[in-house]
């Protein structure tokens, strides 16, 4: 019985040998229970892709140019041949003025002119005739001279004085018939340039259209008194106003932080809701000048509109992309690890152990970044959780795919016109 007894122990510990041995086994030579151990990760490969930043901002049509038409001169509406909503060209006539007293002014003018004409044929008529007095009187003269010089005493004293005399008083009503001859061109050139005003006047009765464009407003009957627009400070209404549609201009106004990468020849993607139109645009030309109150600065895209599908006031939808980087490597920004103000990825090996990178990001985008430097396009780095491994820790990878482009929308307002149309009709 004590024999027995005493035999306990020995049992006890042979058991806890087999027992320990069995677990060494299983746990070394157990491939799967060793795999249990080692803990899963998510994770994605960096991509060669593209990144931009896009600013989606709400822009309005303007015409190219709008000009009131006035008149040059005063008088009452003959005839007005256009109306709201005309198309016209350069040069096309768009109404008649009746001013009688420019016709007296003309024939006034007219007969001025005529005047001057005659007078200039009257006073060649003179030149030409104290010309022949002055040749025949001048020959007279000479002759005597050569007679006294070839005779001493034949002819008196006196009578060659005399010839001498007229020879010169000929010669002076030549000079005083050539200065009538310039009086009479220089009263010819002021009679022309009377005649020239007056007929200017009275063919700015015809109102003629300085653009080709649309007329978009009307201010003057038939039969109506109109005032000559003659100064920016007369308060006379137009007779029409044009608006150049043919070529619009898309405002849109860029906020004070995107500023700097507004540029001119910058394309923009509009898009026009009213008329289901899209089209790409260039803008041609911004202010340089933040508006103080708005804190954006307008910025302008001209548009052809040749066939006026787009009217002028229309909304449209601009695309601007600000940023753009291409062929870049890229991953998830669920990646990045902001270790003081320091950005790190936590990197696999070829044997799935984790190192500790800094990266240098560039742009960012709504789910993707940019990596400049620290990372190459097809290594593998874990996505979230990254508290939970450490450096050189061997995890199980579980490969995640990822998109290799990214785009982040920003927004500056956009316009909504169905919803503008439902708050109309609900009012």
């Amino acid at each position: 019985m004590h024999k027995s007894l005493s035999m306990i122990p020995v049992v006890l510990a042979v058991l806890c040998m087999a027992l320990g041995l069995s677990g060494c086994h299983d746990s070394k030579g157990n491939p799967d229970a060793a795999a249990s151990n080692v803990p899963s990760a998510r994770v994605t490969a960096a991509h060669h892709g593209d990144i931009s930043r896009v600013l989606t901002l709400a822009g309005q049509f303007q015409p190219y140019q709008v000009i009131d038409v006035h008149p040059k001169v005063s008088g009452y509406m003959a005839r007005i041949n256009v109306d709201i909503g005309d198309v016209v060209h350069q040069g096309q006539t768009l109404a008649v003025l009746q001013v009688p007293e420019l016709k007296a002014q003309l024939r006034s003018a007219t007969f001025a002119m005529e005047q001057s004409k005659e007078e200039i044929t009257r006073a060649q008529h003179e030149i030409d005739r104290a010309q022949a007095t002055y040749s025949a009187l001048h020959a007279q003269s000479e002759r005597l001279k050569e007679a006294a010089a070839a005779r001493p005493g034949l002819i008196a004293q006196q009578e060659l004085d005399n010839a001498q005399a007229q020879d010169l008083s000929a010669e002076a009503q030549v000079d005083s018939a050539k200065a009538a001859m310039a009086a009479a061109k220089q009263h010819m050139g002021a009679a022309t340039a009377d005649e020239q005003s007056v007929e200017a006047l009275e063919n700015y009765t015809n109102v003629s259209a300085p653009i080709a464009g649309v007329v978009i407003w009307r201010y003057a009957d038939t039969g109506a008194l109109i005032q000559g627009g003659t100064n920016s400070n007369d308060q006379a209404l137009p007779i029409v106003r044009l608006s150049q549609s043919s070529l619009l201009r898309l405002r849109v106004p860029v906020p004070e932080d995107d500023v700097q990468y507004v540029h001119a020849g910058d394309q923009l993607e509009v898009r026009v809701d009213a008329i289901n139109r899209s089209f790409t645009g260039k803008i041609v030309r911004f202010t340089r000048n933040v508006n103080f109150e708005t804190r954006t600065m307008e910025t302008e895209i001209d548009v052809d509109n040749k066939d006026l599908s787009i009217a002028p006031g229309m909304y449209a939808n601009t695309l601007l992309e600000l940023e753009d980087r291409k062929n870049v490597a890229t991953i998830p920004m669920e990646a990045l690890v902001l270790n003081g103000k320091q950005q790190t990825v936590y990197v696999l090996d070829d044997s799935n152990r984790i190192h500790i990178s800094s990266v240098q990001v560039g742009l960012k985008g709504q789910n993707l970044a940019e990596i400049v430097s620290g990372l190459s396009p097809g290594d593998r780095v874990v996505l979230g959780g990254q508290e939970n491994y450490h450096e050189g820790q061997q995890v199980n990878p579980l490969l995640t795919s990822a998109p290799a482009s990214d785009s982040v929308h920003e927004t500056g307002g956009t316009i909504d016109i169905k919803a503008e149309e439902n708050e109309g009709g609900s009012n």
